[in-house]
């Protein structure tokens, strides 16, 4: 059996679930992840999911149906789990027949799960360890996404590696399960695959794609980026429990630790509650996140991105980031089923 025969193979239960021809999520990354590059990686047979964020329904709505304008494909619409409206959103998704949806930022409220399954859509939920896994899935989710510290945005304190070790052999056998964080290459995604994942997630691999409407600086910020470039924010408060937030190293990382301070202060004077101090640290990110993607303030904006934008070296359509993906995926498939050297192969890909 050829690699990319294996490789169809390993996947077909994912690419059944999502209704695509290649199990790739894209990740919903707030102001990148709206109608143009989500009907594009859809369109060239990914998953594409729109990033609702702090979305008021009416533009839900709106996004929905022009993203169905530009694609036929299935996608997907990730909804925050602390949106005041998710209600609201539910029922948009509803009306628009939206075949996923993507559960995001904490376990489902009361009702949620319930109201979306109503609509015939499919649930897909975060689990960032074992334990939370086993519960989602006892709550009636379809599908999980495993996303490790390695992803960009809020994470959380494992890597993808660790995760992708102790869940997929618990419940990859029971629900299709999504791997997601520092993935840039199609050999990883194999080898995932390998392990009893249905498919992959990612976001920074498609951040310069042609359709992403991110901001050149944007792109450019991320074009140069290593690696190491891609740090997490620390706590500098014990009292507020900010969940760590991976980005480029700008003017805005240490932005953010004062901001920490000055919350604090009035938390400490009395001015804010706990509550709403806890709610002036996201909305940070909010704001901070628009100045770099739409403003292409790259200096003091928040340059969100996972550990893999070493990986991205070029701004390219969607079609042609999936079609490498999938091919280093089946040469890696093929190597290891013939015992044949594969780094040849590899080259030629990437020239």
């Amino acid at each position: 059996m050829s690699g990319a025969d294996r490789l169809t193979d390993l996947m077909r239960r994912g690419t059944e679930f999502l209704g695509c021809e290649v199990a790739v999520m894209c990740g919903a990354m707030s102001w990148v992840s709206e109608r143009t590059l989500v009907a594009a990686i859809s369109n060239a047979g990914g998953f594409g999911v729109i990033a609702c964020g702090a979305m008021t329904p009416e533009l839900l709505d709106a996004e929905i149906a022009a993203t169905a304008e530009r694609t036929h494909k299935p996608f997907g619409v990730n909804l925050i789990t602390m949106h005041p409206q998710l209600t609201e959103l539910i029922a948009v998704c509803a009306r628009h027949a939206v075949s996923h949806v993507v559960l995001a930022g904490g376990l489902p409220p009361k009702g949620s799960l319930e109201a979306i399954k109503a609509t015939g859509a499919k649930v897909i939920a975060f689990a960032p360890a074992l334990s939370l896994a086993k519960k989602l899935m006892r709550t009636g989710v379809d599908a999980l996404v495993i996303e490790g510290s390695e992803a960009g945005g809020h994470i959380g304190p494992v890597s993808t590696n660790v995760l992708a070790q102790e869940i997929l052999p618990e419940v990859a056998g029971d629900i299709p399960v999504f791997v997601a964080g520092g993935i840039g290459r199609g050999e990883a995604i194999a080898a995932y695959l390998e392990m009893g994942a249905a498919g992959v997630q990612l976001g920074t691999r498609f951040v310069c794609a042609h359709e992403s409407i991110a901001h050149p600086n944007f792109k450019r910020a991320f074009l140069r980026a290593s690696a190491r470039d891609a740090v997490a924010t620390v706590q500098v408060d014990g009292r507020l429990p900010v969940i760590p937030v991976r980005a480029l190293k700008n003017a805005g990382t240490h932005l953010f630790s004062d901001h920490q301070r000055t919350v604090a202060q009035r938390l400490d004077t009395g001015e804010v509650a706990m509550a709403e101090a806890q709610l002036q640290i996201e909305h940070y990110w909010a704001g901070a996140l628009r100045r770099a993607v739409v403003d292409g303030d790259v200096e003091h904006g928040s340059l969100m991105a996972g550990q893999s934008v070493g990986m991205v070296t070029a701004e390219e359509p969607a079609a042609d980031i999936l079609a490498r993906l999938v091919a280093q995926a089946a040469v890696a498939l093929d190597a290891r089923g013939l015992g044949s050297p594969r780094m040849a192969q590899l080259e030629d890909l990437d020239s």
